[in-house]
């Protein structure tokens, strides 16, 4: 890929002059889709993104969010005040590293969580949760696992090694990724308001200091790689563009991050990613409308004779650019050398151009001499046509699959089954802040330093301090189906997802993955999914805070399917929380319920995937669809509500499978279900926003449960079987036959 005529004639015109090689390179790669948005910055604004709990928002490295005081981490956001909110942090963001898994799988997926971590650290924050949403082609494909399991083994080994624990996710398979997996890693981190940086240049005569790894020549033109369709040999040729990670210096770097910002020493801060120097200083300087000295010279380097074009635009792993004051670089290069980290002045601020100079083995000379804004935000943005996707109809399977049959496959579909193979590959607990892990519907983090009395484990819930449930995913099938009601069925996932665990929604980050936004459908179906999430998180009074957008996930397979990950983070008091999993010893005096309505309808399901036939996406919950009908927000609370009531003994959503899935994955070796279901669509449909409620009161369910419909599923038994009845057909499983089904990954992968 180099720089388009079109392109190159807006930078000819704006410099008065042709590009240097170096320039236009940068140029090249800073307006490339996967750094300039140039196809859904126009698209973007749909999503609100302020809140009183936002301190930063979308434009930095990550977001930064304040959490709750504990008192008020159940409410929903629209019910807090300004003043509920104290000065504990935490930082939020997501990126994508797509095409690199497809051609390297265990580095691309490596390094997609090291930058992402980096991007927490740039924020003054340490790292304390991952989340990977990965998704694949058909598990039958040999292909498949091996991209499978070549990303999961790079995500565990950088996580483990730098002591960040990968808490949840999801994972996916589908036909449409087999020429071009996504692989979407999600950060949290915890920082205060001292400690607080950002990535916008402060002051003239600052210095730019590089700390971390020499710079190599891995991930060469990176972002630009990014930005175009898998070529049929992108294994072999793009494999310079894709980076290596070394998560042992990625560790040092962490604690040498923290030791800086401890002492005050970090004025403003960017990680070297995308573009790598050249994109990691500009962008700094860009933001604080200042310019920038470069000496390339000086940037310490692993490989011998890189030339300018290498340096600025390498993007190898663990490094960090810093603005620091003058009287401050000797005391950074001491902490770097504690942690045993190259360390290099390499420029300083200015208020004039962004000028790079470069000497190699003659005389020095100026590669670079742009003016910084317009190379960071100049790209003009692509006006495309688009083609709204058509809505399917009804033609379910005839003859319907036995009921057994149906079940068996629902529950044993990979995507659907249980994916205790990957997340056991991870160190989930470590940190010690991991209260809910992996396994259930979301996970919950400890934030002890919120606690009132400090970070005594040992306190009741009620003097503990703010839990913070975290959810990510998204469904191919639903937004396959229906891209904007599949999008927004997405978000009310997540949040129930939180709900489930008796938390309320924070705030969102997301992960917008799609085909060649150049082809209309392709480009229609993404305004779909933008539009809604965008409308969704509105209903949830959820701002999205920051994100990321992957397009040109096209292969000689085809387009993906337009996948929208959502990021979702959640408070509650205290950091217990019903299980997903129901109590044999009170099945005498317990209900099982089912709190929430329906859709009445099977598209996107993963019983149409497997029988056979179509259908319209499920009606979802929406404040304009009738008076008895709550607002997103308020039916997320009334959730949260009924998880957190102490007659709640077990709660777990209702989503991939739909309730068959949801009952089979509640049983236990000691506890089991009886219960009746009025036909196919009651059992398989997906609509989200629904629990399964054991509990010893329905009346407080009920009452909790506001205007939402409260159903009765049937009883719990100690058997430790799910019988199910769904019209005049019945069938069972006991948890060992469930456990075999579901185990589906783990035997095929052993």
């Amino acid at each position: 890929m180099s720089l388009s005529e079109p392109d190159r004639e807006l930078v000819v015109a704006e410099l008065g002059r042709e590009p240097t090689t170096a320039e236009a390179a940068l140029f090249e790669n800073l307006w490339s889709e996967h750094c300039a948005y140039r196809s859904s910055r126009p698209l973007l604004s749909a999503f609100e993104s302020e809140g009183d709990q936002v301190v930063v928002g979308p434009g930095d490295d990550a977001a930064v969010l304040a959490l709750p005081e504990p008192d008020a981490a159940d409410a929903p956001a629209a019910e807090r005040a300004a003043d509920d909110y104290g000065d504990q942090y935490v930082t939020f963001g997501v990126e994508s590293h797509n095409h690199p898994s497809f051609v390297d799988p265990f580095d691309g997926a490596a390094t997609g969580v090291g930058g992402i971590v980096r991007d927490t650290m740039s924020m003054g924050a340490y790292p304390i949760a991952l989340l990977d949403s990965l998704y694949f082609g058909g598990f039958d494909r040999e292909r498949s696992r091996y991209l499978f399991e070549g990303v999961v083994e790079g995500i565990s080994h950088y996580g483990n090694c730098i002591g960040v624990p990968t808490v949840g996710g999801s994972v996916a398979f589908h036909g449409g990724y087999e020429g071009n997996p996504l692989v979407n890693v999600a950060c949290v981190g915890l920082t205060n308001e001292d400690r607080l940086v950002t990535a916008t240049a402060q002051e003239p005569g600052n210095k730019l200091v590089l700390v971390g790894n020499g710079t190599g020549r891995d991930g060469l033109g990176g972002a630009s790689f990014a930005s175009e369709d898998l070529a049929e040999d992108a294994e072999t040729e793009d494999r310079p563009a894709v980076q290596v990670g070394d998560p042992y210096a990625e560790k040092r770097l962490i604690e040498c991050n923290e030791a800086l910002v401890d002492e005050d020493l970090v004025l403003s801060a960017r990680d070297l990613g995308a573009a790598g120097l050249g994109g990691a200083s500009s962008e700094l300087v860009a933001k604080g409308g200042l310019g920038a000295r470069i000496d390339l010279d000086s940037v310490h380097q692993r490989e011998p004779n890189m030339n300018a074009t290498e340096i600025l635009l390498a993007e190898s792993q663990e490094r960090m650019c810093y603005e620091v004051a003058p009287g401050d670089v000797d005391r950074v290069r001491e902490l770097a050398d504690r942690f045993d980290l190259g360390c290099s002045v390499i420029g300083e601020v200015t208020d004039g151009n962004y000028v790079c100079e470069f000497a190699g083995d003659g005389d020095s000379e100026t590669v670079v001499d742009v003016d910084a804004e317009y190379l960071a935000d100049g790209a003009p943005m692509n006006d495309l046509p688009s083609e709204a996707p058509a809505q399917p109809t009804r033609d379910l399977p005839d003859p319907e699959p036995a009921l057994a049959d149906a079940v068996e496959s629902v529950v044993s579909a990979p995507s659907t089954a249980s994916k205790r193979w990957v997340y056991r590959q991870y160190d989930h607990e470590v940190g010690a802040r991991t209260a809910v892990k992996p396994g259930d519907d979301a996970a919950i983090m400890a934030i002890r330093e919120t606690a009132v009395d400090g970070d005594d484990a040992a306190l009741p819930p009620a003097e503990q301090g703010v839990g913070l449930a975290l959810s990510s995913g998204a469904n191919p099938n639903w937004t396959e189906a229906a891209p904007y009601e599949g999008a927004r069925a997405v978000a009310l996932e997540n949040a129930t997802n939180l709900a489930a665990k008796g938390a309320v929604p924070l705030a969102a980050v997301d992960c917008l993955n799609g085909g060649n936004p150049e082809k209309s459908d392709v480009y229609g179906g993404f305004k779909g999914i933008v539009d809604g999430l965008a409308d969704a998180c509105a209903a949830l009074d959820t701002p999205v805070v920051g994100g990321n957008v992957s397009l040109y996930n096209d292969s000689v397979e085809g387009p993906i399917p337009l996948t929208p990950t959502l990021a979702l983070i959640g408070t509650k008091r205290g950091y217990d929380a019903p299980p997903a999993a129901l109590d044999a010893e009170r099945a005498g005096d317990s209900e099982l319920l089912l709190v929430g309505a329906g859709g009445d309808a099977l598209g996107g399901s993963e019983y149409l995937a497997q029988a056979g036939g179509t259908d319209r996406f499920p009606e979802l919950p929406d404040a304009d669809s009738g008076p008895d009908s709550p607002a997103l927000a308020d039916l997320v609370a009334s959730l949260a509500a009924v998880a957190r009531h102490e007659s709640t003994l077990a709660t777990h959503d209702v989503s991939d499978g739909g309730l068959a899935v949801a009952l089979a994955e509640l049983v236990t070796d000691a506890a089991g279900a009886d219960v009746t279901l009025p036909d196919r669509v009651a059992a398989f449909d997906e609509t989200p926003g629904r629990l399964v409620v054991q509990t010893t009161d329905p009346e407080a369910v009920a009452d909790l449960a506001d205007d939402l419909p409260v159903l009765r599923l049937g009883d719990v038994t100690t058997d430790g079987t799910l019988s199910l009845s769904v019209g005049d057909e019945s069938t069972s499983l006991d948890a060992d036959a469930v456990r075999e089904l579901r185990g589906v990954i783990e035997r095929e992968l052993a």
